[in-house]
């Protein structure tokens, strides 16, 4: 039998790997038409000398908003110099000051100086830039929630949203990316920002499996050499990003699957490859939704883990309050909220079961010893 061809230690399965990276822009950006289009229409009163209108991109992790915003924003400055749009990572900008400093570096084209500089002196250079270009600002607020938490939101969209009543500009816009379901942050800012914050909510749904499958095999192409991932590899790779309900877990999957393989000398990545990339990705993920966890609604994941690990246990949703009270939960009010906060967190499912009386399943989104793996550090103290 024919010995296959291993790679030499010059040679790559990688054509680009930046293809893999989770900022990387498609040229073709499929399945998100109807949310580009709506963010456009916001958009395009600026080009004709009006100011954009503001949006919240709500959905659920891995769903395409911080994409389709870059997407959008590349096509706004290649079609016209009427918008400055103008991308911020909440996660890694988290005060008025950095927000401001990004706006800053992209009308002037380096960052202001971290000290000594006052942020009305920063907000004065950038709408000085903004009059003398007669252009109007669109900023992108992606994981606004982290302001929030921050307590920053409110004084931020203040001053985004005023600049024009203190200095000769158009009035922003704002698109507030949120993957916290449970955020109303229309209702979170002050009566003063809601006169001048009148957002359009544009909802991401997660991708369907076909979908996922689709964006899959278009990154394989641009990123990979051919028949590096066989189709049946792919539709496992798909499968699995489905049932996290996260484009960016197949993604993931195909790039540290390839590598694998790579750091093996071979020229194709096996189901094995899949399998054991799957292990070290989905850790990760289900480790940031669990952070993100309340202690009380911690307990009740763990508490829910511990019934899906007997096979015998009956995971409805009563059958879980009885097991969990005293435990988890002190009301059912308080269950009922918990459970849906896991379910907006993407760590179980709610299907209906219309044989029991149209009550509900309760099915974790990972295995019971992963789920119990992260609660453990913190579960034991027992409900907040």
């Amino acid at each position: 039998m024919r010995q296959k061809e291993t790679l030499r230690y010059d040679q790559t399965l990688f054509r680009d790997r930046e293809v893999f990276e989770f900022t990387f822009v498609p040229d073709q950006l499929n399945h998100r038409d109807a949310q580009i289009r709506e963010l456009a229409l916001l958009a395009r009163p600026a080009v004709r000398g009006g100011s954009p209108r503001s949006a919240i991109l709500r959905g659920p992790p891995g769903t395409g908003k911080t994409t389709t915003v870059h997407r959008l924003f590349a096509e706004i400055e290649e079609a016209t110099q009427r918008i400055v749009p103008v991308y911020v990572n909440c996660q890694q900008h988290r005060t008025p000051f950095a927000v401001f400093a990004c706006i800053y570096e992209k009308l002037v084209g380096y960052a202001p100086p971290s000290a000594g500089r006052h942020l009305d002196d920063v907000v004065g250079s950038i709408t000085k830039r903004l009059g003398d270009r007669n252009a109007a600002l669109l900023v992108c607020l992606d994981d606004a929630n982290y302001l929030h938490e921050a307590r920053h939101l409110n004084d931020l969209l203040y001053r985004l949203l005023r600049l024009y009543e203190s200095w000769d500009v158009r009035k922003a816009g704002v698109f507030a990316v949120l993957s916290d379901l449970s955020l109303n942050l229309a209702a979170e800012v002050d009566a003063q920002v809601r006169s001048v914050f009148h957002p359009t909510e544009v909802f991401f749904q997660p991708y369907a499996k076909p979908e996922i499958r689709e964006i899959l095999e278009g990154r394989i192409r641009q990123g990979l050499y051919p028949n590096v991932v066989s189709q049946a590899n792919t539709a496992l790779i798909a499968e699995i990003a489905a049932q996290e309900q996260d484009v960016r877990v197949g993604i993931d999957l195909v790039r540290t699957a390839a590598e694998r393989a790579e750091s093996d000398g071979r020229r194709t990545v096996t189901r094995q490859d899949v399998m054991a990339a799957s292990r070290s990705v989905i850790t990760p993920t289900l480790q940031k939704r669990a952070a993100d966890l309340k202690e009380g609604e911690r307990a009740l994941l763990s508490r829910i883990a511990e019934m899906a690990r007997d096979t015998g246990a009956d995971m409805t949703s009563g059958a879980v309050y009885e097991a969990v009270q005293g435990y988890a939960v002190s009301s059912e009010t308080t269950y009922r909220t918990r459970l849906k906060r896991l379910e907006e967190a993407g760590l179980i499912d709610l299907p209906l079961r219309t044989d029991r009386g149209r009550t509900r399943e309760v099915l974790l989104r990972f295995t019971p010893e992963q789920v119990l793996a992260v609660c453990e550090p913190r579960g034991k103290t027992g409900a907040a």
